[in-house]
């Protein structure tokens, strides 16, 4: 049998699917249940004439269908979600490696050059003082 929780779980889902195969039931007949299956089953025989195992049977088989499709969903979620660490791990680890080059070849290059390397910084930091004192300047 279906359970409650089950069935007002999915409730808005059900009733477009109990009203495609039972098109005598009008949204009030539905709404009227509030997901109560055993009123469910009543107002579907009442409006029907099914048998109360056959509408049983259909919700049954409408909720599990329901569930797998949960579990399908849920798995294709997952397999993403892995992929996307997946992806992100090995950008992250491609990125320590540039900066890790990057930071060897300036060392090398300081290393090799040190006049040269402390003479750039001198211009680096006037021009950066000038620019600044510009912008200081002009507000």
């Amino acid at each position: 049998m279906v359970n409650q929780q089950t069935l007002q779980g999915n409730w808005n889902e059900i009733k477009g699917k109990l009203r495609s195969k039972w098109g005598q039931l009008t949204g009030d007949d539905l709404q009227a249940t509030k997901g109560n299956v055993d009123e469910l089953i009543g107002v579907i025989q009442r409006k029907t004439g099914e048998a109360r195992g056959s509408i049983e049977k259909y919700l049954e088989q409408m909720t599990a269908d329901g569930a797998s499709y949960m579990e399908q969903a849920s798995e294709t979620v997952r397999e993403y979600a892995n992929q996307a660490a997946t992806s992100l791990n090995d950008a992250s680890k491609q990125a320590a490696t540039s900066v890790r080059y990057g930071y060897e070849q300036a060392e090398r290059s300081i290393r090799q050059n040190p006049g040269e390397a402390a003479a750039i910084c001198f211009g680096v930091g006037m021009l950066a003082g000038v620019v600044l004192g510009l912008a200081l300047r002009s507000r």
